[in-house]
């Protein structure tokens, strides 16, 4: 045994033990467990910061125009503080992408819908993925260029229903009812499998969609993927499982 190995532990950060930051909108609707803003939905620590201004309307419907400066200067700020890689908790900041990881020098995941090519990936022959978002109005070829999504995905929203868009996009209220969320969102689900009927998986775009991920599985029998799957594959490259 070397007598001369000496037990060092390293400094340099404010916060220990949480390696991924979650750069969040600016809202006051209810985070339910599941969603991305509610941290026990992380089977892991994570570090938020709520980016000022960046309400889901702005972003969402305004295309974050003005906004990218303010979310490289929060995910510096998670940076400083131990993050050490940076995700958002909106699929629309795939328009964003290559500008954060250029500036931030750290792993940068923005959007569910970076995970399209690799279910893409997975399934055979003649089957395609389709995206449920919270606005299909609003994705633009800019938001799927930045996730690297083909032009021709087929693409659902939710904006024609009766609660998830009002409460989550359009903030007409501090209160959600859940039921009426789901259906929202099934109905998404049913309206994409009609229209493209060689539907082989679903990816969620919006953040707050996890919770109600296994139902649209269940009605679709598809496997569906979302930013709950995306981001503990992330976060297990950052912190490996050792055997």
């Amino acid at each position: 045994m070397n007598s001369n190995r000496k037990n060092i532990a390293r400094g340099g950060r404010a916060i220990y033990g949480a390696p991924l930051g979650i750069l969040m909108l600016q809202a006051r609707f209810p985070r339910i467990p599941g969603d991305m803003g509610n941290a026990s939905t992380w089977p892991f620590p994570v570090l938020y910061k709520v980016v000022q201004g960046a309400s889901p309307e702005r972003v969402v419907v305004g295309g974050a125009a003005g906004l990218l400066g303010d979310f490289i200067a929060a995910g510096r700020e998670l940076i400083a503080l131990g993050a050490e890689a940076i995700t958002t908790n909106c699929g629309f900041l795939s328009i964003f992408q290559a500008q954060m990881q250029d500036a931030l020098g750290v792993p940068v995941a923005t959007s569910a819908m970076m995970q399209v090519p690799w279910v893409q990936a997975t399934l055979p022959p003649g089957q395609r993925v389709g995206i449920i978002t919270v606005n299909a109005a609003g994705i633009t070829p800019a938001h799927l260029a930045g996730a690297r999504v083909p032009a021709d995905t087929p693409i659902v929203g939710t904006e024609g229903g009766q609660e998830f868009f009002r409460v989550l996009i359009r903030a007409e209220s501090e209160d959600m009812d859940v039921d009426l969320a789901r259906e929202d969102i099934l109905d998404a689900a049913r309206r994409l499998r009609a229209a493209c009927p060689e539907l082989g998986a679903i990816v969620l775009e919006c953040t707050n969609m996890p919770p109600y991920a296994a139902d649209v599985a269940a009605e679709t029998g598809l496997p569906v993927y979302d930013i709950y799957s995306m981001i503990t594959w992330f976060h297990a490259g950052l912190r490996p499982r050792r055997f």
